[in-house]
């Protein structure tokens, strides 16, 4: 069956809000400049924006964060998203959307960071109060998360599938070997909270600091060590050490998290959908965490 053609523009969301939500009907609608690919995200008014699912496999994660992020804020130091209203299906929209307050903030990705090591401290500091929450009732891997939190195995054959693509232009050999030893890192803890895609795009900045961490779809309770990538895709040299001190992990949740940065970087450059800058930076990536699990492994 196929999944139905959606689309998801500003008059849309005018539709939606208007009907469901008179109260902010008079308020303009106008895109968010870099609304992300999962989601289409869109300005309401000058405080809040409504976020609709792109599809319908990332439909699953409107309703968990509506019920989670609520009882998360308080207890984590920076601020998150905070939902206002939860739409509902309508004017041939399929799915669950939400209404949120604005967050003020450049994303890492375009706002200019101060100093990395102080960044790549406060996000450690932010994770570690993450996972410190009580994890009774929290949603465990699943597709609403793309399986993170779970064994890296999910993955097993899709990453081997993209070395082998990817002979001649990476190091076969090293990138077999970190993702074994990945997979050999078997996670044995009691579960944890987990926020799932800790990337630039959803780390705010203001004033050169580390501001609001967004977009909790893929967050739930298991092995944290999918939070881990950021230290290969943004942090490098000090910075990554500094990090890897601070959210204080041992040795095999680091290798987790080297095979779940591995993982997206070879389906991405192996891919065919990826922009030629976007393939570039993640071959970047390959090239850093295989020199760093060299660097430990000496």
């Amino acid at each position: 069956m196929h999944e139905p053609k959606v689309v998801i523009d500003a008059d849309l969301v005018r539709r939606l809000v208007g009907a469901q939500f008179p109260k902010w009907r008079h308020l303009p609608v106008n895109p968010v400049a870099f609304g992300g690919w999962d989601n289409r995200t869109f300005h309401l008014g000058d405080e809040m924006t409504v976020r609709l699912p792109s599809a319908a496999p990332y439909s699953l994660q409107v309703e968990k964060e509506h019920r989670w992020l609520p009882k998360l804020a308080p207890l984590l130091p920076l601020p998150i998203p905070v939902p206002l209203a939860m739409g509902e299906p309508a004017a041939g929209y399929p799915w669950h959307w939400s209404v949120y307050r604005w967050i003020e903030g450049e994303t890492a990705k375009t706002g200019r960071i101060a100093d990395l090591r102080t960044f790549a401290l406060s996000l450690a500091d932010f994770l570690v109060a993450l996972k410190r929450i009580d994890p009774t009732g929290g949603s465990g891997p699943g597709q609403h998360n793309f399986f993170r939190g779970g064994p890296l195995t999910v993955y097993d054959g899709e990453s081997r599938q993209a070395i082998a693509a990817l002979e001649g232009e990476i190091d076969m050999q090293a990138a077999t070997t970190v993702w074994e030893a990945a997979l050999a890192a078997v996670w044995r803890g009691p579960p944890v909270w987990f926020h799932g895609d800790v990337a630039s795009g959803n780390l705010l900045v203001e004033d050169g600091r580390l501001s609001a961490v967004i977009d909790f779809g893929t967050s739930g309770v298991g092995d944290p060590s999918c939070d881990l990538a950021i230290a290969w895709t943004l942090f490098e040299g000090e910075s990554r050490q500094a990090f890897r001190a601070r959210i204080a992990v041992e040795d095999a949740t680091w290798a987790r998290g080297r095979g779940w940065t591995l993982w997206k970087a070879l389906i991405t450059v192996a891919g065919h959908d990826a922009n030629q800058a976007e393939v570039e930076r993640q071959r970047r990536v390959i090239d850093e965490v295989l020199a760093d699990h060299d660097h430990w492994a000496r």
